[in-house]
């Protein structure tokens, strides 16, 4: 048996540290929480722990290593989660109060060694923030939820942190939809200086015609008021090419590009999902791998400090390998004072790795790192500015502006910078203007959010933390409020003008506008939650309030605030609202668009569980009468759609709809279910993507039934053997009621009785992640715990 028994967090995690601290440690992993809160008291906010069934065989392993042990070493995440963790062990393994806590920001040697030198006890303050924060998201998300799911159509839950980003896209989305897109006709011209201006103005510097460099054409901007319609950029474009250039202007400076600051968890994400097209939660992922592979400092993060011994690494890479004028040793200090995640920025823990990562996420992910940490230790980049400004006439401008990197500087490594240089040219040399051209320009929106731009948006409302930002990205869209945008864009008409020596041509010219592929989009029913939330729960989705919540638990975490009165001061008045908007009516913004021409019913857009609707004729209760209902058109929502494109909708035939038969006799019907589209084709139901059930043909759908038909190994009716797309698997009956086929047996010699067995005996999924469990209900282990006990003494 080993002397010290070290407790992490993660597998992966456990299995980098034995590594490094020899055979008298072992490193076990209790595999994130191993108890889950199931209620609190509402009165004095008590929480009842559970042990996670999942975690009865990891315990009992980590009970009977502790017991032989002759010292115990707590090591998991630095944050307040990880506190948590540990003052969870101590609890369940009847741990003594001092109980060594160690923690570190990297998963190195000497990190390590220095952390089992300086060892403490678990902080009380911090688990009781943890604790706040999880038994304030827990009383709101009940309460909350409970009262969406009365009063608002399709809503499945609302959250104390999900809720104000959630009203973040909505209110984006709306401020897109009240814009009016004016245009006016932007423009510019070709120049290039007069040949006879050149050769006397002694730019050739003495030398012949022959030995010239032959002259440089540029761009420059119109910089007068653009006109706002056709006549008026006609007028002008003949006006323009009959007049005479001069330059009025030419100035030149050298300025500075500053090198970036390093990554917070905040910024990773930003960067990631701009740089890379990650998600929120790719990128929390492959730094996971990352952190726990030693590779990197901790992920979690709002601190921007580098320590002294990475400045020095990174201080001797430069100069080693770029040389000493591409070094700037920076130092950087944390603006925001509540940043106590952790003590260090993201950063390799070993500079001198060009590349690491088991896998291309984790690869591509540590390169950006890598290069950003770097270049925080470099020299600005210098460039040479050049703007020339161009006259035509007396109060007509063009300007011309160019950029010429004459030192890289950190942009070596992270960056780009592309170069725009401009001719030598000397206030009033002569020009010519090649060409002008006029082009409808429209004005745009504000840009809806990516999960980047919205993740620094919180950051910058304060709303959330480190460890939080990919949790609220998966929410909002994992509860169908919020869906990725997928369209790549319209195209438009636009005219174009061009005029030379004063002559104006027309053209009309197409562009793409309005693409919002990998964009946030709320949803009718985000819409809908989002309406009725800030009309009945205005603290839940007021950024201010969030934002100080987030700060009053970091003053239960600093010892300045009691974790209960925190509890009583916010649940009290919330408490009384919900209340209140249990006696509001159901939630809805049907919207009238008007009266069938024909029957002379109402025509409504509306909103229900699965989404946008029209519906042709009052509700049946009302009437009598069953309405009709047909689908949104594409990319129209309940506030957009007109009464012409509805009536078009409700003109579609009537779902499920039959196409006709296949080969083997199936009728072949489109349908819409609550998953989407699909066909049914004798017992099996197909989706359909790429289709629309209004208007796909039995050509079309038979592909689709065939490809269906083919992929069924056996058919004993409730059980089959489907070739999928991940390879053989038995299908039982009922959903998600599976179990893959080992790659070693020939799926067609199973026989019908293996195939029961098989799912009788298929191993059993849990939801378990790094740091939740399986969410099952037991009673056993079960434990109430009440306020924190008082902080243990710290070294």
């Amino acid at each position: 048996m080993s002397k010290n028994l070290v407790i992490v967090e993660s597998p992966a995690k456990a299995h980098t540290i034995e590594k490094y601290l020899g055979s008298d440690f072992k490193v076990l992993a209790s595999v994130g929480h191993i108890r889950k809160d199931t209620k609190v008291d509402k009165t004095t906010f008590d929480v009842t722990y559970e042990i996670d069934p999942g975690h009865k065989s990891i315990i009992a392993e980590l009970k009977k290593e502790a017991k032989a042990a002759e010292r115990i070493w707590l090591a998991t995440d630095e944050d307040r989660e990880g506190e948590s963790i540990s003052w969870h062990l101590c609890e369940v393994l009847k741990l003594p109060k001092d109980t060594a806590r160690i923690t570190f920001h990297e998963i190195t040697k000497p990190a390590l060694e220095n952390a089992i030198k300086n060892p403490r006890t678990v902080d009380m303050d911090m688990v009781a923030s943890q604790q706040a924060r999880q038994t304030l998201d827990m009383l709101v998300g009940y309460d909350l939820s409970d009262i969406v799911r009365k009063k608002v159509p399709g809503a499945i839950s609302a959250g104390r942190v999900q809720s104000p980003a959630l009203r973040l896209v909505v209110e984006r989305e709306k401020e897109i939809e009240k814009f009016e897109s004016k245009f006016s006709f932007k423009i510019a011209g070709e120049f290039i200086q007069k040949e006879a201006e050149m050769f006397d103005s002694g730019h050739t510097q003495g030398r012949s015609a022959e030995l010239t460099v032959p002259n440089q054409t540029f761009s420059a901007s119109y910089e007068s008021k653009s006109p706002e319609d056709e006549q008026s950029a006609n007028k002008l474009l003949e006006s323009l090419s009959r007049a005479d250039f001069v330059v009025a202007d030419v100035e030149e400076t050298e300025g500075t590009k500053a090198n970036p600051v390093p990554f917070t968890t905040a910024a990773l994400q930003i960067e990631a999902n701009s740089k890379l097209g990650f998600t929120s939660r790719t990128t929390m992922s492959a730094a996971q791998g990352l952190y726990q592979a030693g590779l990197i400092t901790y992920h979690r993060t709002d601190s921007l400090n580098l320590s002294s011994q990475a400045i020095g690494a990174i201080s001797g890479y430069i100069e080693t390998n770029f040389g000493k004028e591409y070094l700037k040793v920076r130092h950087f200090k944390t603006k925001d004072a509540s940043a106590q995640e952790a003590h260090e920025a993201i950063r390799p823990t070993n500079i001198a790795n060009l590349n690491a990562g088991k896998n291309d996420y984790e690869k591509r992910l540590y390169r950006l790192i890598w290069a950003r940490t770097v270049a925080t230790q470099m020299a600005n980049a210098k460039v040479a500015k050049t703007t020339i400004k161009i006259a035509a006439g007396a109060d007509e401008t063009f300007v011309a502006k160019g950029e010429v990197v004459i030192f890289d500087g950190f942009l070596k490594v992270y960056g780009k910078s592309k170069d725009l240089e401009l001719p030598k040219l000397a206030k009033g040399d002569k020009m010519d203007c090649l060409e002008l051209t006029a082009r409808q320009t429209f004005a745009k929106p504000a840009a809806r959010y990516t999960e980047g731009s919205l993740v620094k948006k919180l950051e910058e409302l304060g709303i959330g933390r480190p460890s939080t930002y990919a949790s609220i990205m998966t929410a909002i869209q994992a509860r169908g409020y919020v869906v990725k945008g997928e369209n790549e864009g319209e195209e438009r008409e636009i005219v174009e003008l061009k005029a030379s020596k004063g002559k104006v041509s027309r053209a009309v010219v197409k562009e793409k506008f309005g693409a919002n592929k990998g964009k946030l989009i709320p949803t009718p029913i985000g819409e809908l939650v989002s309406g009725f939330l800030t009309d009945n729960f205005k603290n839940i989705v007021d950024y201010k309030f969030t934002a100080n919540i987030e700060k009053d638990l970091d003053l239960v975490a600093d010892a300045k605030l009691e974790r209960v009165k925190m509890l009583k001061d916010f649940y009290g008045p919330f408490r009384d609202t919900v209340l209140v908007a249990n006696g509001v009516e159901r939630y809805n913004n049907a919207r009238l668009l008007g009266h069938d021409p024909k029957t002379g019913k109402p025509i409504y857009a509306k909103v229900g569980k699965n989404g946008g609707f029209i519906q042709l004729g009052d509700n049946e209760k009302e009437t009598g009468e069953k309405p009709r209902f047909a689908p949104l058109p594409k990319r129209k929502s309940v506030k957009t759609v007109s009464l012409e494109q509805a009536l078009k909708q409700l003109a579609l035939p009537v779902l499920p709809r039959e196409l006709g038969k296949a080969p083997d006799g199936a009728v072949i019907v489109a349908a819409n279910g609550p998953f989407g589209p699909y066909l049914k084709g004798g017992k099996y139901n197909i989706p359909m993507k790429d289709l629309d059930p209004y208007t796909v043909s039995l050509e079309e759908a038979l592909p689709l039934y065939q490809a269906k038909v083919d992929s069924i190994i056996a058919d004993w009716d409730e059980i089959m053997i489907v070739n999928g797309a991940y390879g053989p698997y038995i299908k039982g009956p009922g959903r998600r009621n599976n179990v893959k086929i080992p790659k070693e047996t020939d799926p067609k010699t199973i026989t019908r009785e293996q195939a029961e067995e098989m799912l009788k005996n298929k191993p059993k999924t849990t939801r378990r992640g790094v740091r939740g469990g399986a969410k099952k209900k037991t009673a056993a282990g079960k434990t109430t715990a009440k306020k924190p006990a008082k902080k243990s003494a710290k070294k």
